[in-house]
């Protein structure tokens, strides 16, 4: 099968348990079509965050959103095997992903591959690391853990070109052959001192909050 987008999701502002009192984009929905563009550097607006997808709530700007949270990718299959394991029917965009793939081990992704997907052109840029929020949502015990240690998060990418994308538009990946795939990366994030070495070996992150977080994980773990 040619990898493909099979649903394109938008989140709505919803209220649940974490966070208190506020609103999360989290839940997102299917819809016929998205438009992505840059949304520039990270940061608030109006209350929430700056989506990469037209119409995406973002609740907490601190941490999501920006250049390098423009776009959430997740496979089919691995929401199928998490449906699996826990016993429920995972409809997309339930982990709050903008685009669900088929067909594409969006996990075996490395740092800068592009993909040239509908009108658009995007670039992975790293791994979705699971919060409190995502725990709420899920209403699983020790999800955060759970997920973590099965080490496929999905991707975060970059736009490059802005565009429109559909259910059914195929994925071109033009591969970056930067060495660094996208499950070393989280692991580095999640605290394993090996990991965080070798991804800040590369430079690839170099100046982000994300290269503060791996020398903290090095000083303190390793």
């Amino acid at each position: 099968m040619q990898p493909q987008v099979i649903s394109v999701n938008v989140g709505r502002p919803m209220h649940q348990r974490v966070p208190k009192d506020k609103a999360t984009g989290i839940g997102k929905v299917p819809v016929d079509v998205v438009t992505v563009t840059d949304p520039g550097r990270k940061r608030v607006e109006d209350g929430h965050g700056v989506s990469g997808v037209e119409g995406d709530f973002i609740g907490n700007g601190r941490h999501h959103g920006g250049s390098d949270q423009a776009v959430y990718a997740f496979a089919r299959e691995e929401l199928d095997r998490w449906g699996a394991e826990l016993g429920r029917d995972l409809a997309p965009g339930l982990f709050g992903e903008n685009l669900t793939t088929q067909g594409l081990d969006v996990d075996a992704a490395e740092i800068g591959d592009t993909w040239r997907v509908g009108g658009a052109v995007l670039q992975v840029s790293g791994p979705r690391v699971p919060c409190a929020t995502f725990a709420a949502r899920m209403e699983e015990r020790g999800w955060v853990k759970r997920f973590a240690q099965r080490g496929r998060s999905g991707a975060y990418l970059r736009v490059i070109e802005p565009g429109d994308i559909r259910p059914g538009d195929t994925v071109v990946i033009e591969p970056s052959a930067s060495g660094l795939d996208v499950p070393t990366t989280l692991r580095a994030l999640m605290g394993d001192p090996d990991a965080a070495r070798l991804v800040l070996a590369t430079g690839l992150f170099e100046g982000s909050t994300e290269a503060t977080t791996m020398r903290r994980v090095v000083r303190t773990k390793g």
